[in-house]
């Protein structure tokens, strides 16, 4: 894929221009139990458009069925095969490798549990039980024990899987340690690696197109090393919004493989066209704003809606910094943006 120097314009709306979204949940739907504003009605008219919507999560801990019994209680209808899980894929990848019915020591949630049994494989719960491999999952009520035994089999040679190395997990209280929090604690006690399925790593995008089989994807996430990451090793067009973990100033950081397509401030870019940013004199234009780089910051003039003057400025930044993270200081330029 050829490196993005700029969010892309686009002169249909997103959910004509695209025939699948495959939607990130937390920080893209909603965050804890609660939707995020906008997100009900702009799905439910993507749907209406003829927009087909999936949704892929790399939380492993709840089975498709739970998450579209929530999204359906939110308003947004949708079915257990409408939800691909880091769970699933990574259940797939340790099939792929061990005999069938093989035992597997499991650390996560109800999510993880189904997915494994799905594949044919038995869940345990201790290294004593004689694993073939051992998989970490987010589990909400995780013990300390349970990360133990992971430990146990891990350094007697037991294969070792991580649906994702997720570091964080956003909530309604805020933000929350996530899978690799606890991937990182069982490395420390083994000093192994383990294989891992969940986004942005190929298992993830593998899992999506099997089971959806979508032919014109448009990923839509919240974070730049998990879902912007795997659409660009997919090579897949992407919609960042910036209703989860990612803030402005990341944005115009970031390196080429975590440089979305379009950036909207939420799920409301879905339904819309995207302007384009045009090169004038060696500055970058989108709406009625115009960014730059001076010195060793970039700068931004002009009015009008925000996330055009982002746009803007990511174009400035991403082709200051050329194939790498953009060091410019963007506070000021930032600070004339509600966003």
């Amino acid at each position: 894929m050829k490196d993005r120097t700029s969010p892309n314009g686009s002169a249909e709306p997103l959910d004509v221009a695209y025939d699948t979204a495959l939607l990130d949940l937390d920080g893209v739907v909603y965050a804890g139990g609660d939707a995020i504003d906008h997100a009900v009605e702009s799905l439910d008219t993507a749907r209406g458009h003829g927009m087909r919507l999936a949704y892929v999560t790399n939380n492993a801990s709840r089975t498709p069925k739970a998450v579209a019994e929530h999204l359906t209680h939110l308003g947004v209808p949708a079915e257990a095969e409408d939800v691909i899980t880091s769970a699933q894929a990574v259940a797939r990848l340790i099939a792929d490798q061990v005999p069938a019915g093989a035992k597997v020591l499991a650390v996560g949630g109800e999510g993880l549990f189904e997915a494994l049994r799905e594949r044919g494989l038995t869940p345990v719960e201790s290294a004593e039980d004689g694993p073939a491999a051992a998989v970490q999952g987010y589990g909400p009520e995780l013990r300390w024990s349970q990360l133990s035994e992971m430990a146990y089999a891990v350094n007697r040679g037991v294969p070792w899987f991580a649906s994702n190395t997720d570091l964080t997990i956003p909530s309604a209280r805020g933000i929350a340690p996530g899978n690799g929090a606890a991937v990182e604690a069982v490395r420390i006690a083994t000093g192994g690696t383990p294989q891992v399925a969940g986004k942005p790593l190929p298992p993830m995008h593998r899992e999506t197109v099997l089971r959806t089989g979508a032919r014109r994807p448009l990923v839509v996430g919240d974070r730049l090393d998990t879902d912007i990451e795997g659409a660009y090793a997919g090579g897949v067009d992407s919609l960042l919004v910036l209703t989860g973990v990612t803030t402005p100033g990341q944005l115009l950081a970031a390196e080429p493989r975590h440089r979305p397509t379009y950036v909207a401030p939420d799920l409301r870019g879905l339904l819309v066209a995207q302007p384009s940013v045009t090169r004038d004199d060696g500055r970058y234009v989108c709406g009625g704003w115009t960014a730059g780089a001076t010195g060793d910051a970039l700068t931004l003039d002009g009015e009008g809606a925000p996330a055009d003057g982002l746009r803007a400025l990511c174009a400035a930044a991403w082709a200051a910094a050329g194939d790498g993270a953009c060091g410019l200081d963007a506070a000021k330029a930032l600070a004339r943006l509600d966003l």
